[in-house]
């Protein structure tokens, strides 16, 4: 018996697709990932992916958990988490300008333990609204009638896989960009502060959508 069956997944082809186009999507967790490995290397990278990770586990439990549901039915709690989401992402990305080295005699900036990627990553998946709507709007889509507990746990474990293959490539590839661009420091200084506009875009839109 095919496992979509098995274990009462509907539309098995159309459920995969939907998380590799929703991990390829651009945002603010693919700026923290990139910028981790382009400051302090793979293993920074992997620090920020196990971050978005973790943030994405804490929303797929609290869609399963119902909770989520209950948030969205308290507009002004929802409202709240939504200005602190944006908030933070135009608070990170002036942190980044400010980390930034200031010319080409500048002294290197201090490389920063896996920890502060891991929290970072987390922060910013952990105060997305979107990455929020997302889960509570996805599983409902292929779970079929009566499904199981065990149906949700398979979903989640295909998310969780599957956002973990691209986004450790995602570090690989991010990794051979920054070596090649260590002996540019002008690049290196325009991609940081790209990836503090994108951040600062990114938490205005936030903003300017909130109802």
């Amino acid at each position: 018996m095919p496992i979509c069956n098995m274990f009462d997944i509907q539309n098995y082809t159309s459920f995969i697709a939907a998380i590799l186009v929703f991990q390829a999507v651009p945002g603010a967790g693919t700026i923290a990932i990139l910028d981790a490995t382009a400051r302090d290397g793979r293993s920074a990278g992997m620090a920020a992916v196990l971050g978005t990770l973790a943030g994405d586990c804490v929303f797929m439990l609290a869609a399963a958990a119902g909770l989520v549901a209950l948030l969205q039915a308290q507009p002004l709690a929802f409202q709240g988490l939504q200005w602190f989401g944006a908030a933070y992402l135009c608070w990170l990305g002036v942190q980044l300008l400010r980390s930034q080295p200031g010319g080409a005699g500048a002294e290197p900036a201090r490389a920063q333990t896996a920890g502060v990627y891991l929290r970072r990553a987390f922060m910013v998946s952990l105060t997305n609204p979107k990455v929020i709507l997302f889960f509570v709007a996805f599983f409902p889509l292929f779970l079929k009638p009566g499904a199981s507990g065990t149906t949700l746990a398979l979903m989640m474990l295909h998310v969780t896989v599957l956002s973990l293959a691209y986004q450790a490539a995602l570090v690989l590839v991010g990794n051979l960009v920054a070596v090649r661009l260590k002996a540019f420091p002008g690049a290196r200084r325009l991609a940081t502060r790209m990836a503090v506009a994108a951040l600062i875009a990114l938490g205005g839109r936030l903003a300017a959508g909130i109802r």
